[in-house]
């Protein structure tokens, strides 16, 4: 018995340390005062618009949305039902089946997707002259050629992969067989009125926008001056300890599949050196998977679609990408955490395909690491609760929120302090809804001192953002800032903490 009361003893002194350890390593989440890194390893032009500057015919990238009005019939080209049929030009408004988005092959030859993501190509099967969109992979019956007046760009003549340029010979029947050539009249059926309404600017966009040959070095000269080893120490000694670093899924490929350019691990292998020396934690975020799980450009979207999730092929391509890059940073000390996937919209990457990708993905990341694991809640509708029991199980695991006083009605006229109130009242009341005693800590992934106000002075500023220190200060896991540098004062952390409207 005395022997066995020893062991028993010495069990106890012994394993105390390690709880104690593991506790002190459990109890270091709750201080992450972090900045996210956007706009580098994954483009959004809105961030750094002049990264797009350079390219040819930069108003045709891809996903740009365009409409064409017949000068003729004085209306719409249409993708009759959306696809899988001809094209008409017989519409008076112009919609969603009259809207066409591009597919960018070169500055001038691109291909059209419909609604129901069919493409505009000739019938082959027919007289080889009638236009119709019913082709779901694009291949040269689907290439057209775009041919703007010299001194008006809005008019524009499309050329056909047979020659002959499109004319809505009537309402009902769109044809490519005008030889002529334009003087670019009103009684000329070849010629139409475009309308660009806009499109994407993100990495899909901005490489294959420039093309193989170029892109490379622009991309690496971006990647190479945008973020550099003086941010860390900016970081380091303003207040934060963590960044939240962006990255798209093909930085885990080798060859990089095109249209994106070799050269963004690298740029990630330096943060982390960088990270290293100036003791600043590190969380790698999944911005872009493959086939975009929300649509929009920071998920490197090529025209809108998302498509993420829709697999099993998809899903373990995307746990992959997760393995590859824990294992490659699991001995650094600054790995801290690994965000599965960033904002993945309801109702189309459903909750099904993530709690199959969640749990694959963090027993990927346990191969390698101890690291927290980061599950992001869905935008859109969606339970923000809805993750919490899965992530419960989950042993140092994190449910990411993002909180914005943007991109709804509700802020549009809304003044300084009832902004101020918001952030007191309801993101205060949103941020306890989903914390639990003994579940996952919670990460506002996302957050800006930005709102709709018109004319906003400092002092209103930094009441704004002081307020939302103070409510985000109070998330278990900790908050990061939206962006260190953007070209828009108010979302550049770096531009904000200079200027004095953020003191940590």
């Amino acid at each position: 018995m005395a022997i066995n009361s020893r062991i028993l003893l010495l069990s106890i002194v012994v394993l105390l340390p390690i709880c104690s350890v593991s506790q002190e390593m459990d109890n270091s989440s709750l201080g992450i005062k972090a900045v996210n890194l956007g706009g580098w390893l994954v483009t959004e032009g809105w961030i750094k618009p002049s990264l797009f500057d350079g390219i040819p015919n930069n108003d045709f990238l891809d996903g740009t949305g365009l409409q064409f009005k017949s000068v003729t019939t004085g209306k719409y080209l249409c993708a009759e039902t959306g696809g899988g049929t001809i094209i008409v030009a017989n519409r008076t408004a112009a919609s969603g089946w009259e809207s066409f988005s591009l597919w960018r092959l070169n500055e001038t030859t691109f291909q059209f997707r419909v609604s129901n993501k069919q493409f505009v190509g000739l019938n082959n099967n027919g007289n080889g002259i009638d236009v119709v969109a019913v082709s779901t992979t694009p291949g040269k019956s689907e290439t057209f050629e775009i041919v703007r007046k010299p001194d008006d760009k809005s008019r524009v003549r499309i050329r056909a992969p047979n020659g002959f340029f499109l004319q809505a010979k009537s309402e009902v029947l769109v044809t490519a067989d005008f030889a002529e050539n334009s003087e670019w009249g009103d009684n000329d059926p070849s010629v139409f009125v475009m309308k660009n309404f806009g499109g994407l600017q993100g990495e899909f966009q901005v490489t294959n926008g420039y093309g193989s040959q170029r892109a490379p070095q622009i991309m690496r000269n971006h990647w190479n001056t945008f973020i550099v080893e003086d941010d860390f120490k900016f970081v380091s000694t303003n207040g934060l300890n963590a960044v939240r670093i962006p990255v798209g899924w093909w930085i885990a490929s080798n060859p990089t599949p095109k249209p994106y350019v070799e050269g963004s691990l690298q740029a990630l292998d330096n943060a982390f050196l960088w990270a290293k020396k100036y003791g600043v934690k590190i969380i790698i975020d999944l911005h872009a998977a493959p086939g975009s799980q929300n649509g929009w450009e920071h998920s490197s979207s090529r025209d809108g679609s998302q498509e993420w999730g829709k697999t099993d092929e998809n899903i373990q391509q995307t746990v992959d990408v997760i393995e590859f890059l824990t294992a490659r940073y699991a001995k650094n000390p600054s790995l801290y955490a690994v965000e599965l996937i960033n904002e993945p919209r309801a109702p189309g990457a459903s909750q099904e395909s993530l709690n199959k990708y969640y749990k694959a993905g963090y027993e990927a990341v346990r191969k390698h690491s101890n690291a927290y694991v980061v599950l992001s809640n869905r935008l859109g509708p969606a339970d923000p609760r809805e993750f919490l029991s899965l992530a419960s199980g989950f042993m140092r695991s994190v449910i990411d929120v993002h909180y914005y006083n943007l991109f709804s009605s509700e802020f549009d006229s809304m003044t300084v302090q009832q902004n101020i109130d918001f952030v007191h009242t309801n993101r205060f009341s949103q941020l306890n809804h989903v914390t639990t005693s003994n579940g996952p800590r919670i990460l506002i992934g996302e957050w800006v001192a930005e709102w709709k106000v018109k004319g906003a002075t400092k002092e209103e500023y930094q009441k704004f953002a002081k307020a939302q220190l103070d409510v985000y200060g109070r998330a278990t896991f900790g908050w990061a800032y939206w962006a260190l540098k953007n070209v828009n004062n108010h979302w550049s952390l770096e531009w904000m903490i200079k200027n004095g409207y953020i003191k940590l």
